[in-house]
């Protein structure tokens, strides 16, 4: 089963409105640094559930996907364990 967790994440807007995520914060304070955004698009969490923006990210040399929800809120999928 997946859930989504809600993350900070710092980012960057350009003249022309794009919004490029930078970084994302955990809540226990870890950051990781985007190293590159792949793809930007509009998408529905199949995993969690939700829908908005789909980024996906190179994260450490792994592919993740971050999601912008409508409310305004930024989400990561994971695992129930």
């Amino acid at each position: 089963m997946e859930y989504k967790i809600y993350v900070r994440v710092a980012a960057e807007f350009t003249a022309d409105g794009k919004m490029t995520p930078l970084w994302i914060t955990w809540k226990d304070g870890r950051k990781y640094v985007i190293d590159r955004v792949r793809s930007c698009e509009r998408a529905a969490s199949r995993k969690a559930g939700g829908v908005g923006l789909r980024y996906t990210c190179m994260i450490s040399g792994s592919e993740h996907y971050l999601f912008y929800e409508e409310n305004y809120r930024w989400f990561v999928e994971a695992k129930m364990e």
